[in-house]
């Protein structure tokens, strides 16, 4: 089988070549790039693709000898450069792990040692030969990929794939609470080990196309970006992946087209590209979604405070039925003509009030009455609880109320209605009103 995908592979134009290491990439480094960025341990998928460099370099070395001694037929032998990788990248973690048990340093000083100290290895290792093709995993050779390339890139995918698929569950609950997947029996070790080796993997197929340097940027990058997306794993997982391939693809092509550039840098380049439209236009935590939510929430605080003041002045006059002078109203907002205009006009936009006789008598719509009488509530029963739970002195409970009536949510008031007996009046003696039963009729 391997000799057949082997044939079929070498027939295959460099560009195709480099279409279907795309996929190998977008699969092995996008499957486990969420779960790395869900562990929050980006830094330990930098370490290890450094930390695997000296494993690589051996691999060649060890590979170049057994094609001498005939053990092997290619000097390049994938199966050898990804065992010695693999042996490289476990000793790797293995080592961050020993110096936190034996150590005070913290996690990223380990990876920090462990990500040096491993690399200078490996450069210096190159440098006893320099074997060719290890200067490809350097700096990444995604337009230069041949069919051995290929193979080994396709067997890590197909690997890291199957097993994501197979554990992805236990490895769920270990990246997000180890002692809860200790509850439930699962073996958090091996898991670690496991999920260990498959990134290793998943660096060893980055490293064919951008480079050891780069390795992190396509683990981290798509994932982040797909965290962007969606709250929901399985969906972050399916964006991952495609945001590795479109990053690999475009990057690929890209440079194809530009001369001296190298592929790596570009496909890097392209998966950022990526991350800041998604950081900008995510449909929930995006810039320009969260601008919209911001204004929206400060249009709606704005709305409750004017409509608060009007419940007030109504309050004050006996809730007369035909309402409240605009003369009234400004005198409550402490505004000009003009600038009563501009809230009374958002007001009657939302549908929220009323204008009679000419525009000088203001009136409640019943929208707009059960918006100023859930905002007065909910001001006067936090009054009411700070004063009787929390012991505040009445006179110092009105602006920790003025920022909470904002926030608080009906499920919330009633369960503090019933704490506190379902009270009749706040802590100043005046009455706290029901949205349901207006005291006028507003709309008559």
């Amino acid at each position: 089988m391997n000799m057949i995908l082997g044939a079929g592979l070498s027939g295959l134009s460099g560009l195709t070549l480099a279409l279907i290491a795309s996929l190998a990439l977008g699969l092995a480094s996008g499957l486990l790039g969420t779960f790395v960025v869900l562990r929050r341990e980006s830094l330990f998928g930098d370490m290890l693709s450094h930390a695997v460099f000296p494993g690589v370099v051996a691999g060649f070395f060890l590979s170049g000898w057994l094609a001498r001694e005939g053990w092997v037929e290619n000097a390049k032998n994938p199966l050898v450069i990804l065992f010695c990788a693999l042996v490289a990248g476990v000793l790797g973690a293995m080592v961050v792990t020993v110096l936190g048990n034996s150590t005070r340093l913290k996690q990223d000083a380990r990876l920090g040692v462990v990500l040096s100290v491993f690399f200078a290895g490996g450069i210096a290792l190159f440098g006893f030969g320099e074997p060719a093709g290890v200067q490809g995993v350097l700096y990444g050779q995604m337009a230069a990929i041949d069919a051995t390339d290929l193979r080994l890139m396709l067997g890590a995918a197909a690997i890291v794939g199957v097993a994501v698929f197979l554990f992805r569950r236990p490895l769920l609950v270990v990246s997000f609470d180890e002692g809860y997947a200790h509850n439930l029996g699962y073996p958090v070790t091996w898991l670690t080990l496991m999920f260990s080796v498959l990134l290793t993997m998943a660096v060893v197929v980055a490293m064919q196309a951008v480079g050891v340097v780069l390795v992190s940027a396509m683990l981290i990058t798509p994932a982040a970006t797909a965290h962007l997306m969606t709250d929901r794993f399985p969906r972050m997982m399916v964006f991952s992946v495609l945001f590795t391939i479109l990053a690999s693809v475009g990057g690929t092509l890209l440079s194809g087209s530009i001369s001296d550039f190298a592929a790596g840098p570009v496909i890097a380049l392209c998966a950022t590209a990526l991350f800041v439209v998604a950081y900008v236009f995510a449909p929930r935590h995006g810039l320009a979604a969260r601008f919209w939510r911001d204004r929206g929430q400060r249009q709606r605080i704005q709305r409750e405070n004017v409509l608060k003041d009007i419940y007030r002045v109504l309050e004050r006059e006996g809730f007369p039925a035909e309402g409240v002078t605009v003369g009234a109203f400004e005198a409550e907002r402490r505004l000009d003509r003009e600038g009563a205009e501009r809230e009374l006009k958002m007001l009657e936009h939302a549908g929220a009030l009323i204008r009679r006789n000419g525009g000088e008598r203001l009136v409640l719509s019943e929208e707009g009455w059960r918006q100023a009488a859930r905002v007065v509530r909910n001001h006067r029963l936090w009054e009411l609880y700070l004063t009787n739970e929390a012991e505040y002195q009445a006179d110092h409970v009105h602006d920790d109320a003025e920022i909470v009536e904002h926030l608080l949510g009906e499920e919330a008031i009633q369960r503090l209605e019933a704490e506190l007996g379902f009270p009749k009046t706040d802590p100043h003696g005046s009455p706290i009103p029901q949205p349901s039963a207006p005291p006028i009729h507003t709309t008559s």
